[in-house]
């Protein structure tokens, strides 16, 4: 994906935060493919807006897969990346994706716990037994908020209780409802991104203590998204 920084969203800027939408099929920070990243791409939009010399600081203190879009923070300084750190470890970092998947989970509303491993050379996490060395743990809850009449498709509101790789996309495939255009863990869809959104960020001001909330919507236009009333389920006005 040929991406520039003028091409990413920013949402809210201060002294200690960047928070910004990552287009999907873009990097978190640089990988082995040398693509533009968000975390290469905001250090050039610090540098340029600020004028300044030599390179940026900026904290990347969680991430999203490379197919996942959606809101991301950055911290600005060392301090506020400790803090927000801090607050992930503390469980204060709420993070809640939009998903569509195939078919209809059987259960509408559930927490699932599977154990993790993952074949770095092939990039692929598959689910073990937990006495497995090198196993982590993975917990999500889910809750089906709709399904489609030909029950084809359902829209999941996903919070991820830990942060593994792949996680949603593997724990949804797991209970044989894999996300929407996911290759790897589901069915192909040739040209379809993967229907994986990182919707709401919450969590506390690293220095103001007060609380952040940053609402990012999928591509509404994009199939399958197009198929639901998304702001509906958010709860807000789309504008704000």
């Amino acid at each position: 994906m040929n991406i520039k920084k003028e091409d990413i969203q920013i949402m809210f800027e201060d002294n200690h935060l960047l928070v910004a939408v990552k287009p999907q099929n873009v990097p978190s920070q640089e990988d082995e493919t040398k693509d533009p990243d968000m975390l290469t791409l905001l250090k050039e939009y610090l540098k340029e807006k600020y004028l300044k010399e030599g390179n940026a600081f900026l904290g990347l203190v969680h991430r999203l897969d490379r197919p996942t879009g959606g809101v991301m923070v950055f911290a600005k300084t060392s301090k506020a990346a400790a803090r927000l750190s801090e607050s992930i470890k503390d469980g204060d970092f709420e993070k809640t994706y939009f998903a569509v998947v195939d078919g209809v989970p059987r259960e509408k509303n559930a927490r699932l716990t599977h154990y993790l491993l993952k074949n770095e050379e092939q990039n692929v996490v598959r689910i073990v037994p937990q006495a497995t060395a090198g196993a982590k743990k993975a917990e999500l809850n889910y809750k089906v908020l709709e399904t489609l009449h030909e029950r084809t498709l359902s829209l999941l509101n996903i919070n991820l209780l830990t942060g593994r790789g792949h996680q949603a996309r593997v724990q949804t495939s797991a209970i044989g409802t894999p996300i929407y255009g996911d290759h790897r863990y589901g069915k192909a869809r040739p040209g379809s991104n993967l229907a994986l959104w990182a919707a709401v960020l919450k969590f506390p001001h690293p220095v103001t203590g007060k609380t952040m909330v940053f609402i990012a919507y999928p591509p509404e236009n994009e199939v399958p998204w197009n198929k639901f009333d998304i702001s509906k389920y958010l709860n807000i006005n789309k504008e704000i």
